[in-house]
């Protein structure tokens, strides 16, 4: 599952990364002499009369339009979870349908996964339809957690017996672990 805003993501690194590298360059030219320095009563720009009205325009509209740009950038970097679906299962045997929401499906394997010994909180998306589910599972251990422990009981314990309520033979899980920030009881 790749989020939706790494390929934009990617494509502003590789600017800002270019534009540093260009000012960089330019300072060390400029500190070893290779530029030709400018007289200091020199101006900076030919002509001292004020731009034309319509560069101030140009000027104010593409700050504009980058502002609103970065803005949206920053919005689509809290947009982390997966887009969730009502399921359906249909039996041929008895008459009648069953709907669940995905994310009622989640929340009794997030609430195990939060009495795991090391976790301190666990949020689940399962997102997809019942033909192709994917979960993205985040668990925050505390600082004294066992990762390899969690990440084991999970694929023994939990993930197992979700698959197996929901019916399903393969459930693709992306597991991201971070840490606590809370700190754990000191010793003396």
């Amino acid at each position: 599952m790749t989020a939706r805003p790494a390929g934009l993501n990617r494509a502003l690194l590789a600017l800002v990364g270019t534009l540093l590298l260009a000012a960089g360059t330019f300072a060390v030219s400029a500190h070893l002499g290779t530029l030709p320095a400018p007289e200091p009563g020199a101006a900076l720009v030919p002509g001292t009369a004020n731009p034309p009205t319509w560069a101030l325009y140009v000027v104010a509209a593409t700050a504009v339009v980058l502002g609103v740009s970065l803005v949206h950038w920053l919005l689509a970097q809290l947009v982390r979870k997966p887009k969730t679906h009502l399921w359906h299962w249909e039996s041929a045997a008895e008459p009648g349908r069953t709907e669940l929401a995905a994310s009622t499906a989640a929340q009794p394997f997030v609430a195990e996964v939060r009495t795991y010994p090391g976790v301190h909180a666990a949020h689940a998306t399962l997102a997809g339809t019942h033909a192709a589910p994917a979960m993205a599972l985040v668990v925050t251990a505390d600082h004294d957690g066992d990762l390899t422990t969690i990440r084991h009981r999970l694929g023994t314990d939990g993930l197992p017996r979700l698959r197996q309520a929901l019916d399903l033979d393969v459930l693709p899980v992306t597991v991201e672990f971070r840490f606590s920030a809370k700190n754990g009881p000191r010793t003396h």
